[in-house]
């Protein structure tokens, strides 16, 4: 590619400024309602910890033409709020009991409280997205939530189904994850006031290091800690989400496989030890990883088109850092 990567501390440090207006964004928010307590103490239970990667590719995005952060912040932390929201109502769908190493919504309050904060995350995300005074930007917002909620529908409808297809798989990743990120880029780029070129290559770069992500989350399903993961290894399993390790393993050992089993829900926590033990023993998970790279490849082969900045720098560094990361 011949752009050499930043120190992942300095390529944050580029859009430090926005980062912190993101963090304050998200105490005023939980401020916002000190006159209830209940919500208060759910939102606080929510926004904290994450990566925030999302926000920080939007600002990234952004950096390339016009850095304008009275458009770029709200926007950035209209994509994490939008992200935490999709997490909230996730964990109730699946009944999980900790996220990000914290108790749930749903595991205190409740499913039907969940579903609820989670709406109030999504208003509040879609709310900041309008004070971009963009439309263009409003309109990939509400896209993309759509592109979401039909992703998760088509998600639920495949639970502890075998008979999926490899393309299947990765449309799934991109309703997902894949969308967010491309969100976060195209949104940054566009408020930037970026040449349509641009805007198509960094909607790229967000389309391909989405992928790259969500491979790298699966991979960790299975192979990380419950408290590098931040979240009960083989949780996908348990709840009937076949991932690529899965796909890997069936193409392996079509016959006499545990996953068999898995999708008729029998013998679960034995049979789930036997898929981990049997993807760990393999060479499946190098396969895994090189599959993301290759998507990170994808995300950046384009980057030495846009203007020779720090930032371009900072996306390759970021692109590095999603497909060798633990948690």
């Amino acid at each position: 590619m011949g752009i050499n990567p930043l120190d992942m501390k300095e390529a944050y440090s580029l859009v430090g400024t926005g980062l912190d207006g993101v963090k304050k964004d998200f105490k005023d928010l939980i401020d916002s309602q000190s006159g209830f307590s209940d919500m208060e103490k759910m939102l606080r239970q929510v926004l904290v910890g994450g990566k925030i990667v999302r926000p920080t590719l939007t600002l990234l995005s952004g950096s390339f033409y016009d850095y304008d952060l009275a458009v770029l912040q709200p926007m950035a932390t209209s994509t994490e709020l939008m992200h935490i929201a999709t997490l909230v109502h996730d964990d109730a769908i699946d009944s999980a009991d900790v996220r990000r190493g914290h108790a749930t919504i749903n595991s205190i309050w409740g499913v039907d409280m969940a579903i609820l904060v989670g709406d109030f995350l999504f208003a509040r995300a879609g709310e900041l997205a309008t004070k971009t005074g963009n439309l263009r930007a409003v309109a990939l917002f509400s896209r993309t939530l759509g592109i979401i909620a039909r992703g998760e529908i088509k998600q639920a409808l495949a639970a502890f189904k075998l008979d999926q297809t490899f393309a299947q798989y990765i449309e799934r990743v991109a309703a997902k994850t894949a969308a967010l990120f491309t969100l976060s880029t195209e949104s940054g780029s566009v408020l930037s006031g970026a040449p349509e070129g641009s805007v198509g290559i960094l909607r790229d770069y967000g389309y391909n290091l989405g992928i790259a992500f969500q491979i790298v989350d699966d991979i960790l399903d299975f192979v990380g800690s419950e408290k590098e993961v931040g979240k009960p290894v083989g949780a996908d399993l348990a709840q009937g989400t076949f991932t690529l390790p899965a796909y890997k393993l069936l193409e392996m050992h079509p016959d006499n496989n545990p996953l068999h089993k898995i999708a008729a829900k029998e013998n679960m926590e034995e049979n789930i030890r036997k898929v981990l033990e049997m993807v760990r023993s393999s060479g499946i998970i190098d396969d895994c990883y090189r599959l993301a790279e290759d998507y990170r490849d994808l995300a950046c082969r384009d980057l030495a088109s846009l203007p020779d900045i720090p930032a371009r720098q900072a996306l390759v560094s970021l692109a590095d850092y999603v497909v060798k990361r633990k948690k």
